[in-house]
């Protein structure tokens, strides 16, 4: 399925729709995890994340993901409060992460999606990160895969020891 030229709908609800295409196509939610060797927390929990449905190859998924991340960092708010305040549930849940701030924005720079595409793909195929569905790895841009509602997608950002290797 090529979903070049359509626009993500971003939601809430697990139900969703992808608009701009040639007719609507429905979305299919999965989770999404992140991970990093070495910790022992994912870096992200599991997060529902809707997306087409009929990718066939993990290029169209890496796409798709992509779209939508970008797509969600160009329309963040840039709305500035005269006095920043974090509620109690804010505090909690930046507190999971180690990290408490404001999430201010301090540029109004849009992200290129051409390039963002480029970089994951490029990254993917120089080994930087994996790329698991339901546990099971899909170890090249080109493999089939069979995308179905409730499945989990984890992302293992693999890094590098620093240091001499003789």
């Amino acid at each position: 399925m090529d979903i070049s030229g359509c626009v993500i709908k971003l939601s809430r609800n697990p139900i969703g729709y992808i608009m701009g295409c040639k007719g609507v196509v429905s979305l299919v939610q999965v989770f999404v995890n992140v991970k990093t060797i070495g910790k022992r927390r994912p870096v992200l929990q599991a997060v529902a994340y809707e997306l087409p449905t009929g990718l066939s190859q993990l290029r169209g998924l890496l796409t798709a993901v992509v779209k939508r991340e970008v797509d969600g960092y160009n329309h963040r708010q840039t709305d500035v409060q005269v006095i920043p305040f974090l509620t109690q549930q804010q505090i909690d849940d930046q507190s999971i992460s180690g990290k408490i701030h404001f999430d201010r924005i301090h540029s109004n720079k849009k992200a290129d999606l051409d390039h963002a595409i480029h970089t994951v793909l490029q990254g993917f195929e120089d080994g930087l990160f994996r790329v698991l569905i339901n546990n099971n790895e899909v170890k090249t841009l080109d493999e089939q895969i069979n995308l179905r509602e409730g499945d989990t997608l984890t992302f293992i950002r693999l890094t590098f020891l620093s240091g001499r290797s003789w």
